[in-house]
């Protein structure tokens, strides 16, 4: 029997112990955050997912409050021009997430009379939705029955059920074939799941400082057990920042975000001292459509 073919034979038998712990903490311990209240509705859902990719609770939060407020439609979002997006969106970073938040917004207006369908393949063909968040709109949002697998689950399921300190870097179909075994038969019990799993990781079972100590099911966990082997491949390096095109496009952005009128090239040339690298962070912005280049040699914010 290969190992994974073992994991997933295990699966049902952890899934029934797992369940039951886990929402109860989840029940006990949830953060009360605006997209979580009862009246959110699923546009908030949806403007709280994009936005917490790869960004935490603390960044998001004031944004998302921002953003709900001018936009609490999707119309309101797709009436509005792509670059009013990309200005509201700050520094949350991955700027190109506002640009599909939109594509996603006008589409809803255009396709769905302006509601975030629950239809999970109707969620999938919209602009800038992939997988994730499709399934954690359709549960989160509608209470259906999907495996949500961001980076916070796919840790606690490493641990708890296949006994190794991380993940892979990218989503696997054994992960997937695990997540879906793992899921309770019972459609509002599996939202409940998804949404508990993805609390543990964020609160206890984190990346560098698992809390052993307050997690409902440490007394079961795999990695736990077998005495928290440390990871085995090729070290996880956390993202550079500094010095990078990243950075310069950022810097490039916070200068167009603040003006009320283009940009011209001299006030862009001052924000990086190398020519070769700020030249061709521009370059990218304005094929990434998040900066649009006007005939007088201007730059400004898409407006279409």
């Amino acid at each position: 029997m290969t190992a994974t073919s073992e994991i997933n034979s295990n699966a049902t038998a952890a899934a029934t112990a797992l369940h039951t712990p886990v929402i109860a903490w989840f029940d006990a311990n949830a953060r009360d955050l605006p997209w979580r209240r009862p009246d959110a509705g699923a546009w908030a859902v949806m403007v709280s997912e994009f936005m917490l990719q790869q960004t935490p609770v603390s960044r998001v939060l004031p944004v998302y409050e921002q953003w709900m407020e001018r936009w609490p439609r999707p119309a309101d979002l797709a009436a509005d021009a792509p670059g009013e997006a990309v200005r509201a969106w700050g520094r949350l970073g991955y700027p190109r997430r506002a640009l599909r938040l939109h594509g996603a917004a006008v589409a809803i207006r255009d396709r769905h009379n302006g509601d975030v369908p629950s239809d999970h393949a109707q969620l999938l063909a919209l602009p800038g939705i992939g997988e994730y968040t499709a399934a954690a709109v359709a549960s989160f949002a509608y209470g259906q029955r999907h495996p949500v697998l961001d980076t916070n689950v796919r840790r606690v399921f490493a641990r708890t059920v296949t006994g190794v300190q991380y993940p892979p870097n990218a989503t696997t179909a054994a992960e997937r074939k695990l997540a879906r075994a793992l899921l309770p038969g019972q459609e509002a019990r599996a939202a409940r799941w998804a949404a508990a799993s993805m609390e543990l990781g964020a609160l206890v079972c984190t990346a560098k400082s698992p809390d052993c100590g307050a997690c409902p099911v440490a007394q079961q966990c795999a990695w736990r057990l077998a005495g928290k082997p440390a990871h085995v491949g090729p070290p996880r390096r956390g993202q550079t920042y500094a010095g990078t095109d990243r950075q310069v496009r950022g810097k490039l952005l916070a200068v167009l975000r603040e003006a009320a009128e283009p940009v011209p090239q001299a006030a862009l040339d001052a924000v990086w001292h190398e020519p070769v690298q700020r030249a061709r962070a521009l370059d990218g912005l304005v094929a990434d459509g998040l900066v649009e280049p006007l005939g007088n040699g201007a730059y400004r914010l898409p407006a279409s």
